[in-house]
């Protein structure tokens, strides 16, 4: 594979569902599908976004699935918030038109769990999508529908989530450059490393899936149980990936000019996030690479997890500040026909980073 540089347009074929992997230039231009900085949607065509020529193409054959495209950059943008709210890199979006910024390219464990994520939240949006009827092309998951296990007394009935359909669209959509997702033999590529990336995220869903049933019986004897498989909330898809980051496995870089011989033929399970660069400590703001830093975060004085102030000020301190809240209080229903309330202060402290 030959290397190339970002400012070469053709080099910027993948791209990761809310924007162009090399930045254009322009505000504008990294708004993708309709989702701008203020969560305003944008009246936008196939051939308006940053995407590569395959990518236009099966987005206008697939010009239906662009709703669910953008549930699933939402769904994924909010569940990585969520995940690392509490840490140094609490998943930022930058005032830029990489949005990611830096952790877009830079081959560290937060581009890792960018790419899966990012994945997840497409294969979760359109599976969910089929299995709520509003798509001709798929629906629920017929193949296990007729067998039965009758010693445990329960057949597969329902509506079984259909995550091959949304696998397969996530898988030709975010991977459409390139068909090899192998280890290449000797290590990875930026690209190579994303698609493990964003195929271990596809994978998530299903691993996380899970059985439920319906007792039917008179009187709820639960003398047959009907069982269909079902995708687990984002969340719970979030939360395994935020594992998989935490336990993320380090692997070589295609073109670095030193090898450890003993790293060289290191298989990797496709269920693992992989990285090839060190994370920065996102301590002190770096405008050129985006990083934000702490300062002016808000931490916990008295928690020793990553969002206890020592760690996340990263040893400089941190100010304290006197907060009043007012709220309704001791809430009681008055007949008839309202709700009578007081009103109560509290006075808190809180802590931010110096």
């Amino acid at each position: 594979m030959e290397r190339r540089s970002c400012g070469v347009r053709r080099a910027c074929t993948l791209t990761l569902l809310m924007v162009s992997l090399c930045p254009l230039g322009t505000r504008a231009n990294w708004m993708w599908l309709g989702v701008s900085t203020a969560g305003v949607p944008e009246k936008t065509g196939c051939a308006n976004l940053p995407f590569s020529p395959k990518q236009k193409d099966l987005c206008r054959k697939k010009l239906f699935l662009l709703p669910s495209i953008q549930d699933g950059a939402r769904l994924a943008l909010s569940e990585c918030q969520s995940q690392f709210k509490h840490e140094r890199w609490n998943c930022s979006i930058n005032d830029q038109p990489s949005l990611f910024g830096h952790e877009l390219t830079s081959g560290t464990k937060e581009t890792a769990f960018i790419y899966a994520v990012m994945a997840a939240g497409l294969v979760h949006a359109v599976t969910r999508s089929c299995s709520q009827g509003n798509m001709t092309e798929c629906g629920c998951d017929a193949r296990l529908k007729g067998t039965a296990s009758a010693a445990q007394g329960w057949h597969w009935g329902g509506c079984s989530d259909h995550i091959q359909y949304g696998t397969w669209f996530s898988r030709k959509f975010m991977d459409s450059t390139s068909k090899n997702m192998s280890l290449l033999p000797k290590g990875y590529t930026l690209l190579t490393m994303n698609q493990h990336n964003s195929e271990a995220g596809r994978q998530a869903i299903e691993r996380t899936m899970s059985t439920d049933c319906r007792c039917h019986g008179v009187s709820g004897s639960c003398a047959v149980k009907t069982c269909w498989r079902t995708m687990a909330p984002f969340g719970r898809v979030g939360m395994y990936l935020k594992e998989r980051y935490e336990r993320s496995v380090h692997v070589l870089d295609r073109f670095k000019k030193k090898w450890k011989r003993k790293e060289r033929d290191v298989t990797v399970d496709k269920h693992k996030l992989i990285y090839m660069n060190k994370s920065p400590n996102y301590c002190l703001e770096d405008q050129h690479l985006g990083v934000a830093g702490t300062r002016g975060r808000r931490c916990n004085r008295s928690s020793h997890g990553p969002d206890g102030c020592n760690l996340l000020c990263c040893g400089r301190g941190y100010n304290t500040h006197v907060v009043r809240n007012v709220e309704r209080c001791e809430c009681k229903f008055v007949w008839c026909c309202y709700v009578r309330c007081r009103r109560c202060e509290s006075m808190n402290d809180m802590h931010t980073c110096k």
